[in-house]
């Protein structure tokens, strides 16, 4: 049997992909009202007085849950918003929190107790940090010991190791620095119309780096395919430039042609501005995005000289209650497949404490 034949044994979706999920940028861009949810003072107020109530109390941010940033007028909203991102359109941006007002702890506070409510932090490096900081730190975007969101790089289209990946604009950049999402669904539907000779290599098994942060009894790389088709729903898991970082094993080998032309071809149709949807982050932003069906993207940009304005994103991985099982395929990754388990994604390597670091490390 060929190496063509044998990718066809990978399950793979009976037909296209049909449903809210799919979506096309320049249309999604005309309906903004739709996938951008303001604040109302009235919220924003229960917001504030549920971050007040922790700082009475005295709790740190790794003890925040739901129980302890009680939301009752937004709780409601957030379970409708959550199920649209798990179960719909697969992202949202809730735009409005007066970060201005607030000391980065208290965004950070009002941030993890939004958090809260759509499902558990996860670490998401291998210090172990729950509350993220995306800035620039310095680092060069391919430096095997960094990640690139310590950079001023463009992302290109990826997703991460969560249910739901979360941000919050604390200070957008001078120049650039825009989020962009794009529906797995869609890339699918398109790569099946455009080039269905390739679409079975982008559901096989890729050797993928951990850039140093392996779980106990992890090796230096995993493998997982860009596809997965499970119970009826295609999920995607996507890192190119950790594939490509990952030929830097001797025991990985080399892609084939075919192979980098079904990756170069996937990142093609990502990179269509027909297809994609790019947005504007404000201060007061938080965004939330499934990452099982949405790969995100941040276009490189150019940051201001003073040190207090500079571009800084907190960010949030989640894993939910009401999250989707997830296949075989992923567990490579993942570790843990059970629905709403802590352990399911995440960054974990041996040692690791749990922090919440109110600056970038």
């Amino acid at each position: 049997m060929s190496a063509a034949q044998e990718l066809t044994d990978y399950a793979m979706p009976p037909r296209e992909i049909a449903g809210p999920s799919v979506w096309y940028g320049p249309d999604m861009a005309a309906r903004e009202d739709e996938w951008i949810r303001p604040f109302s003072e009235e919220e924003l107020a229960e917001l504030e007085a549920a971050m007040q109530g922790v700082k009475s109390r005295g709790l740190g941010i790794l003890d925040i849950d739901s129980d302890a940033f009680p939301l009752p007028g937004l709780s409601p909203v957030f379970d409708g918003i959550r199920h649209e991102v798990l179960r719909g359109r697969g992202f949202v941006l809730l735009r409005g929190i007066p970060v201005e007002r607030y000391s980065i702890e208290e965004a950070a506070i009002i941030y993890f107790g939004i958090g809260s409510h759509f499902g558990i932090p996860l670490p998401q490096n291998a210090k172990g940090h729950v509350l993220g900081h995306v800035k620039d730190l310095g680092r060069h975007e391919f430096d095997t010991k960094s990640r690139i969101y310590q950079t001023t790089a463009r992302q290109t289209f990826h997703s991460d190791t969560a249910d739901i990946v979360g941000l919050m604009c604390l200070h957008p950049a001078r120049k650039g620095g825009e989020s962009a999402v794009v529906s797995s669904d869609t890339l699918y539907n398109e790569v099946r119309r455009r080039r269905p000779d390739l679409l079975p290599l982008l559901f096989q098994p890729y050797a993928t780096d951990w850039r140093n942060e392996a779980p106990e009894g992890g090796e230096g790389h995993y493998s997982v395919p860009v596809f997965s088709w499970h119970a009826g729903r295609l999920y995607c898991r996507y890192a190119r430039r950790y594939i490509d970082s990952a030929q830097r094993f001797d025991d990985v080998p080399p892609l084939t042609e075919r192979e980098t032309e079904a990756l170069d071809f996937f990142d093609s149709v990502a990179d269509d501005p027909d297809i994609h949807l790019k947005m504007e982050f404000r201060a007061g932003d938080v965004q939330f995005i499934h990452n099982h069906q949405t790969l995100h993207d941040r276009t490189e940009f150019e940051d201001w000289p003073e040190p207090e304005r500079k571009r800084h994103l907190l960010r949030l991985w989640l894993n939910c209650a009401d999250g989707l099982p997830l296949p075989e395929s992923l567990r490579p990754r993942y570790r843990e497949l059970e629905v709403g388990s802590p352990l399911r994604g995440g960054l974990r390597v041996p040692g690791q404490v749990l922090t919440a670091p109110l600056e970038a490390e």
